[in-house]
Order: structure tokens, then sequence, then C-alpha cells
């Protein structure tokens, strides 16, 4: 066991760039959609679109198209996974991680269990799996559905337990780019086949997060997860792992193999999309975002607005508005928090541009507009 004495400091910087690292936010990697999407041990998908900028601006030679691909062909899917919301993954990764995550569900439901008292779960799960599995159905077709079998009940609550209860993915074409469409839900077992056994353990997710966000203290690993006691599982990895303290003396650990950059590290500027887990992840989130600022990125409706980095730290907000429909204008709007250095500006309008020509192909004209700090905090 390390003396805590022993145990190398690592300050706000060295973790900034270490995560910029492995989320492949330092320069662009060259790999498929699916390989990214894998080794980020998913991508939070509570809308839409977010994911397809988010894979945008870390992949050299992303399509849109690709993840398109990847949902028709089954080869990824959305699904409810980490602290209970909904994640773009791979097929084996749904497959692997939705068993190991079913006991935030469970306690949803432990939650309101006075509410569901005297309903037979196991009865209205066996129900919706049956419809869902008969074609894929939205939540009002499966509230009407069980509201007829049991009138007597809250059907939006029936509806509710279900969600929980059924590993469900949401089906194309809702989830793809530039598609539209209710959405729909069938079970994991009947969109990818076979059953939903677990193939991956604890020990491995832990070892996945930290390759993809350490280092990190056993509270950020909760916090990115949803799940509890971690820490037992990190105790058992421990002789595996390495050790650090952050600038206020708590435990990180990280895998060996892991990058840590020199906190000098050059970090180019990036647009994060909404929902992105890079802000997400860690109980602490210090290492990228200040929390005067947090208090505005997330809403207290539960938006997480989407952001851009300079330096490797957010720095403000950003929004793409479009008029005229398809081939109308679409005009990147940049809010930050303080003012941009210069060649920071020249390089984020350069990136702006670069983003709104892959987002928005079609648009008849683009434009970038930045506010001033004082116009953004209104």
């Amino acid at each position: 066991m390390t003396a805590d004495a022993d145990v190398p400091v690592l300050g706000r910087r060295a973790l900034n760039r270490a995560l910029l690292a492995r989320q492949m936010l330092l320069e662009r990697h060259a790999m498929p959609a699916l390989d990214a999407i894998e080794h980020l041990v998913g991508m939070q998908s509570q809308a839409p679109n977010p994911p397809y900028i988010g894979l945008w601006s870390r992949l050299d030679g992303f399509s849109f198209g690709e993840v398109g691909e990847l949902m028709t062909g089954r080869r990824a899917a959305r699904i409810v996974l980490m602290r209970g919301t909904l994640h773009l993954v791979s097929a084996r990764d749904a497959r692997a991680l939705r068993p190991l995550t079913q006991v935030i569900l469970d306690d949803h439901l432990k939650a309101r269990a006075r509410d569901l008292d005297g309903i037979d779960l196991g009865a209205v799960f066996a129900a919706a799996r049956t419809h869902l599995e008969d074609e894929p159905r939205t939540d009002k077709e499966l509230r009407d559905l069980l509201a007829g079998r049991w009138p007597d009940e809250d059907p939006a609550l029936l509806g509710w337990a279900a969600r929980c209860g059924v590993p469900l993915v949401q089906v194309p074409p809702r989830g793809i780019w530039g598609a539209s469409g209710m959405a729909r839900h069938t079970t994991l077992e009947a969109w990818l086949g076979g059953p939903a056994a677990p193939e991956a353990s604890l020990d491995e997710v832990v070892l996945r997060y930290l390759a993809a966000f350490g280092p990190a203290s056993v509270q950020d690993v909760q916090h990115w997860s949803g799940l509890r006691r971690l820490g037992e599982v990190v105790e058992r990895l421990r002789p595996g792992l390495l050790e650090f303290r952050d600038e206020r003396g708590r435990k990180l650990y990280d895998v060996p193999e892991a990058p840590r950059p020199d906190p000098g590290t050059a970090a180019p500027v990036r647009f994060v999309p909404d929902f992105d887990n890079l802000l997400l992840s860690h109980a602490d989130r210090a290492r990228i975002i200040g929390e005067e600022h947090r208090k505005r990125v997330f809403t207290v409706n539960g938006i997480i607005r989407a952001t851009f980095l300079v330096d490797g730290f957010v720095h403000g907000m950003w929004k793409i508005e479009k008029k005229g429909g398809k081939r109308g204008a679409a005009t990147l709007r940049i809010d930050p928090f303080a003012p941009i250095p210069d060649p920071d500006r020249a390089a984020l309008e350069e990136e702006g541009k670069r983003l709104l020509a892959a987002a928005h192909p079609d648009a008849a004209s683009h434009g970038i507009e930045f506010r001033t700090p004082q116009e953004a905090s209104r």
C-alpha cells in the first residue's frame, strides 16, 4: 500500500488534459464510429442529435450517415443505461451493460412502491413485452394497450413501470440524423436477437470508465454510472491500478496504460454537444468546467446545454439556428462566458464553419455569430 505522502498529485490542468486525451478531444482520431462509441462506453442520447456532433468533434472524416447505418443495421442502439438515461451504444455494449444497470431502474420502482402496491408487476412486464415484441410501439400506444387489461389502474404509471422493468430499445428512424418520427420501442432481445445475458462484470465497466474518463475517484465512477457501492470494486482492482491525489487530497485511480499528457499540452478549440458525457461523468467537474459556469450550462429542467472549449475548458455555449427550412440559412451562435482571445476566436470561426458544412450541407448559407459575454448572460 502506498503512503499518501508518496502519492503523486494531479492538478486541474493535468486532469483536464488526461480527460481530453481519452475523450479524443486533443486531436481527432481516424477510427470507425462504432469503435469510438465503444471506447467512450456509449454517448448520452437523451436528445437524438448530440452524439453526431460529439463524434464529429472527435473523429477525422466522420460522416453523419455512419451512425444511421449502424442503427438500421442493428450494430448500435439507443437504450437506457448509465444513470437511467438513454445512451447510444454498440449492440455488444447494449447486451453487456443493460443487465448491470437494471438495478438503477429497480430503485426507481422501489421509490414508487406505494403507488405500485397491489399491481402485479410481473404480469405488467410480460404484457408489455408481448405488445412491444409484436411491433415497436409509442409510449401512448403501450399505455392504451395496458389500460385495456388493467382499466382501474393509472395507464401512465403502468407504462412507466414497464419501461423500468423491461429492457427497451428505441428503434429507427428515431435517432437518425435528419429523420423524423415518433419514439417507438421494442425489447432488447427482439431488436438485437438473443437474451440480454451479462457479458461484462462491474470490474470491466470500472476499468473501461477509467480508460475513457480517468484518473477518477470512486465517487466519480458512481456519478457516471448511477451505481452504488463501487468502492468494493475499486478496492478489488486496486493492485493493478495507479493511485493519485487531486489538489484537494481526494484519491484518484487510473489504468496504467491510459494517456496522461503534460499539463502544458496545447488543446484545440472544440464544440461539445448538449448532454455530452464529457461534462456529466464526474462528481467533481472542475477538470472541465468552473462551478460558476456549470450553473449556466446545467439548467433547472435537466437540459445540459451545448458548450465550446478554449484551452481545454468550457468557455461558453453555442447553438445552431435554422431559418427558412432545410435549404434556408444556418447560423452558429457562439455565446462566450468571457472575452475570447483573438487566435481562439479565429479558430472557433474556422471550426464552426466546418461544423455547419458537415451538419447542414444543404443550407443556402452558413453564418457565424459571436455575441459578447454581456449579451450571452441575458
